[in-house]
This record gives structure tokens, sequence and C-alpha cells, in this order.
């Protein structure tokens, strides 16, 4: 199916503030979309860094490093890797023959990195401030999310298909919308109030090699907990290289 849309924030809605926006300086890591490539979004300064393999602990280059199977960095970014967010606290909506795809953050860094996010699989986005000073992320209305919103909806009920699996590029932006660091462990916020729907989700994470505890009390609502180093560095090799628009201490580390 052919994407279209830049992705762009309309030029009245810049990205809030709240958190620096990406380094413009920062070489980004180049991921070609099926169909029509949509406009770059803060682009390097250097193209040809761009290219250059990322260093990383001990010397290795990201050319040297063996990339994870179901990783991020193994596939190619697809509109059906938005079913990350609706494994989190994202919902899906349907208007006649097209859908959207929202969710709701809590800082100004996770908006830059979906809007990022979307952009590279050609999905046109904008945000707005909510009444509780957090972030709403939303795609346009758009045909492209009809085959998401068709799996994931049971009339006004949300919940994942039958097979339902996780690999790294679901889980980045799940991550990007609803991960929190609690050290040595990181949290997986979910959505809604079904067990049902939490304990696909959890099965999934399995499957993806990462056991989940389920926490269903504290900040934030629900959430899998991810324990301990071994867990960390597991999420962290799925999930790929942390964004430039996120604090260091945020995104988990291979270290």
């Amino acid at each position: 199916m052919p994407l279209s849309g830049s992705g762009e924030t309309p030029a009245a809605q810049p990205l809030p503030v709240s958190f620096p926006p990406p380094d413009e300086t920062s070489p980004v890591r180049r991921r070609r979309p099926t169909g029509r490539r949509p406009a770059p979004v803060d682009p390097p300064a250097d193209d040809d860094a761009a290219d250059r393999p990322t260093p990383v602990p001990g010397g290795v280059t990201g050319a040297d490093r063996q990339l994870v199977f179901f990783g991020a960095e193994t596939g190619e970014p697809s509109v059906a890797d938005l079913a990350g967010l609706l494994a989190g606290p994202g919902e899906v909506h349907r208007m006649g023959g097209t859908a959207r795809l929202s969710v709701v953050v809590e800082a100004a860094w996770r908006v830059h990195v979906l809007i990022a996010e979307l952009a590279q699989r050609g999905v046109r986005s904008s945000w707005a401030p909510t009444e509780d000073q957090r972030y709403a992320v939303r795609t346009a209305y758009t045909r492209t999310i009809v085959p998401l919103a068709a799996a994931w909806l049971r009339g006004p009920t949300q919940h994942p298909p039958p097979g339902f699996q996780l690999d790294g590029r679901r889980l980045r932006l799940w991550l990007a919308a609803a991960g929190v660091a609690d050290p040595p462990d990181f949290l997986l916020h979910l959505g809604g109030s079904d067990p049902t729907r939490w304990a696909a989700v959890g099965a999934a994470l399995a499957t993806a090699g990462l056991t989940g505890e389920l926490v269903e009390a504290g900040p934030g609502g629900p959430a899998y907990r991810i324990a301990g180093r071994r867990g960390t560095q597991r999420l962290a090799e799925l999930v790929g290289e942390r964004p430039p628009a996120s604090p260091p201490s945020a995104w988990p580390t291979r270290a």
C-alpha cells in the first residue's frame, strides 16, 4: 500500500519547547520506507555523516555490531509498526473509510520522537497540549491506518488481534510514547482497563524475549516491568539507538 504525507507539524503549531528540540547537527540513521519518501525531519547538517557507522561502547562501529533478530534496525519502518503504540496507551478511531491513531504523552521530548518516527512511515501527524499539561499526538485521518483499526477494534473495544507480536520497531514506538526508566528496570505503560488486553500484550512481550511483570498500581497506571540489567539490555537491543531528542537516562542502553 503506497504511503503518503509529509509527517510535518503545521507551521502554526511548533513542537513544544519544554524539552530542547533535536540537535540538527547530529547524524541521523537513514531509513527508507516503501512508497514515496516523506520530507526529512531534522536532517543532518552533513549529508555524508548519516551514512557513517555510529560509534558504540568499546570502539565497535554500528556496521560491525551484529543486528539483533527482530530488532528495530533489521527492517524498514512501516505503518504496521504503529501497533506498538496500541500495545501501550495509544488509541485508534475510525471515521467513515478512514482511521486515526492518537496517544497522550507526558513529556515534550516524546512529541519530537513520535512526530519523527511517524514521518519516517509516511504518516502525517500533529500535536496539541492537553488540559492536564500533557501532549496529545495524533495522526491525520487516513485510509493507511484502516487495516490497523480493523485488526484492533471489536466495536468500541480495542484489543490485540489473534497472534499479535512485538518486534523492535513496534517496541521502539511503545517505549517512545510510554516507556519510563526505573533503574535498574524499565516500565512500559499500558492503556485501557481490560486485563485480557494486557495479558495479550504480555504474551507478545514474552515471545520477543522480554518477560514482564504486570504492575497494575502506581504512577502512570498499569505497566509491564522489564526487570534487571539483563532485561533492560534485551530491551535496548530490540529498540535500537537512542533518538537524539530523548534524554540519555530515558532510553535503555546495551552497556
